[in-house]
């Protein structure tokens, strides 16, 4: 999912590495907010923290899309 495809106040779902433990990765539920340092910008709202949006940011809006995707990526058969 791309940024111009979300809207200020969008829930959506992020897989997420933990930066502290190379394999463990989650889906986080995040919010599309307002860029608080760039009005016209929208930005992830995860973790207390702000985040720009990246071309290769693995957002979803459902978590069923966001799991469908983690299992095709992480699960081992």
């Amino acid at each position: 999912m791309k940024k111009e495809e979300t809207q200020v106040g969008d829930l959506v779902y992020v897989i997420c590495r933990n930066p502290h433990t190379a394999t463990a990765t989650l889906i986080q539920e995040a919010e599309v907010v307002e860029n608080p340092n760039k009005k016209e910008d929208k930005v992830l709202s995860l973790n207390d923290m702000y985040y720009e949006f990246a071309e290769d940011d693995a957002v979803f809006p459902t978590i069923d899309d966001a799991k469908r995707v983690y299992k095709q990526i992480y699960d081992e058969d």
